[in-house]
């Protein structure tokens, strides 16, 4: 397959406006709605392509808008004469969820219903939704297979078919499903993929089942969002708690995920972290599905403040007010890295990344850069003593926001009898101060003098030099330099093809 058409969105292209793309008055009043402001690059290139009824590979990785993109000019050029006209085959359960939404968000002005099919309901409530004059159909591979193969839906031809994070659902083990659910679906059909890699399967599969598609995809500058911060800290193998509970210490932080990198590490790590104070819960394809319901509720409703979770867990999870994603492992693969750092730094905020690693893992470091094209600086862990000034930073603002209750009055009245009131002060402000305790030792990580060592032999065996730690390749150092411190089936973590796999979700009116 030729990508002779494929474009690339560069800073000196002039990105239009949504009013200048050719929308409905109805999609513009959503998009207004919604709060967006301008189009992403994605959407800027994407959207005349799809309204035009071409067939399109879009590469472009997690938090760019692609939903938007492709769903936009789907919902512009919908009929809307009662029958599917839509298909979009997500990963997982919830990425199918959060697909759904949207569509019926951007849609809600047209009259737009929406299904989604996965685990949780029984195929007959699936079937009765669908019949009931959905548009859109936005489904997990492997029960939109069974649906197909037992010929439980009649006369079922979307116009439009996507295949959403492709790369996914190949590391997941769906491509031969995806496959046989393009054996049922009509030739005469327009074909969206997103994927954000393009391995040689992917490759394949686009050219057997898309028709001289447009190629769109980001530049290499933007592989990672320029809206996220990314810091590294080098720390011995032992330190990774303590590590870790000192940076969200010192961190201002709304939401977090935890990436770990095997399901027994998020139970354990789950568990330090709540025993730290937090508000952690950890999410795994070993949970039962009520289970993974649950955390990911009270994550979006902000019962649990950290997430810990695996690399296939936690896709298909975004939300928007994620401020930081810690890396407790490097992961083992540039794209792991990619798509870990994006669940934060979305739609339009500023987000940060931290990665902890060895000296032993300096190389998958710079595998990540290189591959990536991303810049990392490197930062000392803080220690106690930097740490206790933002603590008492955060006690004034909290002290100073303390609602006075009425029996305040009478201990203070009390205690004035036989202590001056300089002393109760200085007491009541040392009680707080003992509930703060700084956990861990004064020091975590490598020493700078012991760093820069390391990063010398680094250099002789051929490495990047030592500019890695003073503004070169890896970025400039952080910090004080004179102290120390410094693929399974889906049917675990995402749609399956068996029992775990029942359900849907219907939006639109239901009458």
């Amino acid at each position: 397959m030729q990508e002779n058409a494929q474009t690339e969105q560069t800073q000196e292209e002039k990105i239009p406006t949504f009013d200048e793309l050719g929308l409905k008055k109805e999609l513009l009043k959503s998009i207004k709605f919604a709060g967006f402001t301008a189009p992403s690059p994605i959407q800027a290139q994407a959207i005349p392509v799809v309204l035009a009824g071409k067939d399109m590979v879009g590469q472009a990785h997690t938090g760019t808008g692609k939903t938007a993109a492709f769903s936009l000019p789907a919902l512009n050029n919908m009929k809307l004469d009662g029958s599917v006209e839509l298909l979009v085959i997500t990963p997982t359960r919830e990425l199918a969820t959060q697909v759904s939404d949207e569509i019926f968000k951007y849609g809600r002005n047209l009259g737009v219903k929406t299904v989604t099919v996965y685990g949780g309901s029984s195929y007959k409530r699936q079937l009765d939704l669908i019949g009931r004059g959905a548009s859109v159909v936005v489904a997990t591979p492997g029960r939109m297979l069974d649906i197909l193969k037992r010929g439980m839906l009649n006369d079922f031809a979307p116009s439009m078919v996507v295949l959403d994070e492709a790369d996914e659902m190949l590391d997941m083990g769906f491509l031969d499903d995806i496959n046989e659910i393009f054996s049922y679906l009509p030739t005469n059909r327009q074909t969206l993929l997103f994927s954000a890699t393009m391995p040689a399967p992917i490759k394949t599969l686009a050219s057997r089942i898309l028709q001289e598609p447009e190629f769109i995809s980001i530049t290499k500058g933007e592989t990672t969002n320029t809206d996220i911060e990314q810091l590294y800290y080098v720390i011995d193998e032992h330190e990774r708690d303590d590590a870790i509970i000192r940076l969200m210490d010192s961190e201002t932080t709304t939401k977090s995920v935890v990436f770990c990198r095997t399901k027994s590490e998020v139970d354990r790590l789950s568990n330090v972290l709540s025993n730290a104070g937090y508000l952690a819960n950890g999410l795994h394809g070993d949970m039962e599905q009520r289970q993974r319901e649950n955390v990911i509720k009270g994550f979006k409703q902000n019962s649990v403040k950290v997430l810990v979770a695996t690399d296939v867990a936690a896709r298909g999870i975004h939300v928007n007010n994620i401020s930081h994603v810690f890396n407790y492992h490097i992961p083992f693969d540039p794209e792991s890295y990619v798509h870990r750092i994006g669940r934060t730094g979305r739609a339009g905020t500023k987000g940060k990344a931290i990665t902890l690693l060895t000296p032993l893992e300096f190389k998958e470091l710079q595998r990540i850069k290189q591959k990536v094209g991303t810049s990392m600086a490197h930062a000392f862990v803080p220690s106690k003593n930097d740490l206790r000034s933002t603590t008492i930073e955060n006690m004034v603002k909290t002290i100073e926001e303390q609602k006075i209750y009425d029996e305040a009055h009478k201990v203070l009245d009390r205690l004035k009898e036989d202590i001056d009131e300089e002393t109760i002060m200085f007491k009541l402000i040392s009680m707080i101060l003992d509930k703060q305790d700084i956990k861990g030792p004064s020091n975590i990580g490598i020493p700078a003098d012991k760093l820069d060592a390391i990063l010398a032999r680094a250099a002789q065996r051929g490495g990047n030099s030592r500019g890695r730690g003073r503004g070169g390749r890896g970025g400039g150092y952080r910090g004080n330099r004179n102290r120390s411190g410094g693929g399974y089936r889906g049917n675990r973590d995402g749609g399956s093809r068996n029992s775990s796999n029942r359900g849907g979700g219907y939006r639109g009116n239901r009458d």
